[in-house]
């Protein structure tokens, strides 16, 4: 069975329920999930990047209105999971178990980009009250926490984003890296007390691409007891279109493995096939019913089943314990 610790689908859920749709998961996602073989996600609450997405036809679609977007999806997603039973919103492993004996698909809650909380960090304070169990300070944009993977590598966290990584650290927030720059990633890691993650990025090694991570940053995360999650976004899986597989992906596990140990690979498979053109999966991962054929390969170069299960579930859900 599969944890994904990074899932977009409340972007859907948002961009349906504001045209007027309801039971969005129920109506074109679960069936998906099922055939995958998730019994677990995280579910992002992404407010930024407007002008590239379904927020510039809406009120909130300037920059500025970070704040409205998340107010916007937060309310959607709890209107959202409580017209769908099977879903049930969880912050520890044990609810997490609760949950699943129960027959139901758990989800943690996650931040993904904190710009809404300008450079206060009080805001991780409501971040966590509204059920936000793991953060990443930004998206690929600069705020006033930090630079994301779009901005200057060179540039670190602000004082602020110095003192949001403390705070998430005390209320026992995850410190996700997958979307921070070069020199943010190592500020969090000189920082950090507890395990860090990288929710959704492969190796820089096989795609060398800035929202990938060079192999000292995996040995980096590895220290922490943290783990890093495989992502289908075919850009980042290699550079060649041919290449841009599941295969390809599974080598990105295999490299992992070999650089981390098994015990640090996780999954976290950004599926956005919803999100319209460019925002496809690698070849034979194009959604979610497809995540079977990643564990295929994994097969095939010669992970045990033990180490598929570790990469499946086991890895991320001891850091969410």
């Amino acid at each position: 069975m599969i944890f994904d610790a990074h899932s977009d689908l409340l972007y859907d859920v948002t961009r349906r329920r504001l045209l007027g749709e309801h039971q969005v998961l129920e109506r074109h996602h679960l069936d998906r999930l099922r055939r995958g073989g998730v019994e677990g996600l995280v579910l992002a609450v992404w407010a930024s990047s407007p002008r590239e997405t379904f927020w510039k036809d809406t009120p909130w679609g300037e920059p500025e209105a970070y704040l409205g977007r998340t107010h916007q999806m937060l309310s959607c997603a709890r209107a959202e999971l409580a017209e769908c039973p099977q879903v049930r919103l969880v912050r520890t492993g044990e609810e997490a178990a609760a949950a699943r004996a129960a027959g139901q698909l758990y989800a943690f809650l996650a931040v993904e980009g904190m710009a809404a909380i300008g450079g206060d960090p009080r805001g991780i304070d409501w971040y966590h009250s509204q059920g936000a169990r793991l953060g990443m300070l930004t998206w690929n944009e600069t705020n006033d926490l930090a630079a994301g993977a779009g901005g200057d590598p060179r540039a670190g966290l602000t004082e602020a984003g110095r003192r949001a990584v403390r705070r998430m650290e005390e209320l026992g927030m995850v410190v996700d890296v997958s979307h921070l720059n070069d020199g943010g990633f190592w500020e969090v890691l000189d920082l950090a007390r507890g395990p860090v993650i990288a929710s959704h990025s492969n190796c820089r090694a096989l795609c060398d691409v800035p929202r990938n991570l060079t192999d000292d940053q995996l040995r980096a995360i590895r220290d922490t007891g943290g783990v890093v999650g495989l992502n289908v976004f075919h850009g980042f899986v290699h550079k060649e279109p041919r290449l841009q597989t599941a295969r390809t992906l599974a080598l990105h596990a295999a490299h992992m493995a070999e650089v981390m140990g098994v015990e640090h690979v996780g999954c976290g498979f950004d599926f956005c096939e919803f999100m319209g053109p460019g925002n496809e999966g690698a070849e034979g991962l194009e959604s979610a019913a497809y995540i079977q054929n990643l564990f295929y390969w994994l097969e095939q170069l010669g992970m045990s089943r033990q180490e598929r299960k570790l990469i499946a579930r086991d890895n991320f859900l001891r850091v969410l314990a």
